[in-house]
């Protein structure tokens, strides 16, 4: 089976400066992709293999999946948001 990955410079090609710094220097930034990453790894993993699961377990990882992305797309425009004001 064909598994789309969803790296996240991959989901924000135009953000991969601002994933770098807040990977460096913010802890709950790290921790979400962390989280993020762990959910998408195990999402692609059932998927590739054509794991036998339930289609509400599945879609509600995916739907968890979606909210941390969420968050982390938010906190990436605050970032950038802030630099922008700092160079201003």
């Amino acid at each position: 089976m064909q598994v789309d990955h969803h790296d996240l410079h991959q989901e924000f090609p135009d953000m991969a400066d601002a994933i770098d710094a807040l990977k460096a220097g913010n802890a709950y930034f790290t921790r979400l992709i962390g989280s993020y990453n762990r959910l998408t790894g195990k999402v692609e993993d059932l998927e590739e293999h054509d794991m036998p699961v339930a289609d509400f377990t599945l879609e509600d990882m995916k739907k968890q999946r979606v909210k941390l992305k969420d968050e982390l797309y938010h906190l990436l425009l605050a970032f950038r948001a802030g630099q922008a004001s700092v160079t201003k």
